[in-house]
C-alpha cells in the first residue's frame, strides 16, 4: 500500500508543482505575479505559460480519476501488492511527463502520457470490478 500512497502524494503535488512552473512566464510575461487575481492572470498568460495553468488544471482532473479508481480498489478489497502498485507507479510516471510534455509543448507526448495516466486509472477500476 505503501507504493499506492506515495504515487497519490505525487498526484497531490503535481497540481502545485505545475502551478509553480507558471511563476517565470507571469514574471515575463507581466512583469510580476498578480497575487489579488492570480486566475484572471493566468487566463491572459500564453505560450509555455498558458500551458503550465493547463497542466495544473488537467493535473487535478486526473487526480480526480485516480483517487475514485483507487478507493473504488480500497473498497473492493484488492491486493495493494503486485498489479495494483505496478499501475499505479505508472500512473504517477505518466502524469509527471504529461506535465512536462504539455509545459514544453510536446503535444503527441502530452497526449500519450494523457492516454497512459488514464489507462491506468480504468485499469484499476477494472481490477476493483473484478475482486
Amino acid at each position: 500500500m505503501t507504493t499506492i500512497l506515495m504515487c497519490w502524494a505525487v498526484g497531490i503535488a503535481l497540481p502545485y508543482i505545475w502551478a509553480g512552473a507558471s511563476v517565470p512566464f507571469r514574471n515575463k510575461q507581466f512583469g510580476a505575479v498578480d497575487i489579488q487575481q492570480p486566475r484572471v492572470q493566468g487566463e491572459q498568460l500564453s505560450d509555455a505559460g498558458a500551458r503550465s495553468v493547463g497542466a495544473q488544471a488537467n493535473a487535478w482532473e486526473a487526480l480526480i480519476v485516480f483517487t475514485a479508481a483507487n478507493t473504488a480498489a480500497i473498497w473492493a478489497g484488492v491486493d495493494p501488492a503486485g498489479t495494483w502498485s505496478t499501475l499505479a507507479l505508472v500512473w504517477a510516471a505518466a502524469r509527471v511527463l504529461h506535465g512536462v510534455f504539455y509545459i514544453a509543448g510536446f503535444a503527441a507526448g502530452r497526449v500519450g502520457a494523457f492516454a497512459t495516466g488514464l489507462a491506468m486509472s480504468i485499469w484499476i477500476l477494472v481490477l476493483a470490478f473484478s475482486a
